[in-house]
């Protein structure tokens, strides 16, 4: 894979595609491609930094695991997203945990090789920090629905957004490779609980689904189960 490749497939994320040209061609020089194979460790809470990663194909759990096992799903990084960046900013050790979910390629830019980067460029700082501010929204938004909208908006928004790239994307998604129970494990959910809503949206001919994944047959229906 060369890097037209990754330019072409990074392309599609609103984030890159707004770069200027100047700081695609330092990043996509600067990085290098990592595999990982399915549930192979990429970082773990508490680790030192290590750098910005953009995913190309596959995903990246990104969540936590407490002492009895509980896993807090907090996303699924697919392409052509980036993270990361949050160590960038503060030095200080990675916050959650971060797991290939299958097999999945990677772009690798080490920290050191971005800060040097960025203090020859310092007016780059504001794109890094969009990226960032972008993640920070999307929190927010979810810590309020958490507490005010009731278990099937939630999950129709979050297919929503999912399908959409968290924003990220030109053209959603219709068929999202999301097993149920790590969706049920973003939204806080039982897995017989998420079952119940999508059986439900599956009967109104909303979603379809078949063995790890879900389908969006009706957007605009989804859509509006979202905003109750």
């Amino acid at each position: 894979m060369d890097k037209q490749v990754w330019r072409t497939r990074l392309m599609r994320g609103q984030w890159f595609s707004h770069l200027p040209v100047s700081l695609q061609d330092s990043l996509l020089g600067a990085a290098r491609i990592r595999q990982l194979s399915a549930g192979q460790c990429l970082f773990q809470r508490g680790d030192p930094p290590c750098g910005l990663y953009a995913v190309l194909e596959g995903a990246v759990r990104i969540g936590s695991v407490n002492e009895q096992g509980k896993e807090a799903l907090l996303s699924l990084v697919e392409a052509p997203h980036w993270f990361g960046e949050i160590c960038l900013f503060d030095g200080q050790a990675r916050t959650h945990d971060a797991f290939a979910a299958g097999p999945c390629t990677l772009l690798h830019i080490p920290q050191s090789v971005l800060l040097a980067l960025l203090e020859e460029q310092p007016t780059h700082w504001r794109q890094l920090a969009l990226l960032m501010s972008q993640k920070l929204r999307m929190t927010f938004i979810n810590l309020e629905q958490l507490s005010l909208m009731p278990a099937q908006a939630r999950l129709a928004h979050r297919l929503l957004m999912i399908a959409e790239g968290y924003g990220q994307l030109d053209e959603p998604r219709r068929v999202l490779q999301l097993p149920q129970e790590q969706l049920a494990a973003m939204l806080s959910l039982s897995r017989q609980t998420t079952n119940q809503i999508l059986r439900d949206l599956q009967g109104q001919g909303i979603i379809g689904l078949s063995y790890g994944e879900i389908e969006i047959l009706d957007p605009g229906r989804l859509r509006a189960l979202a905003t109750i």
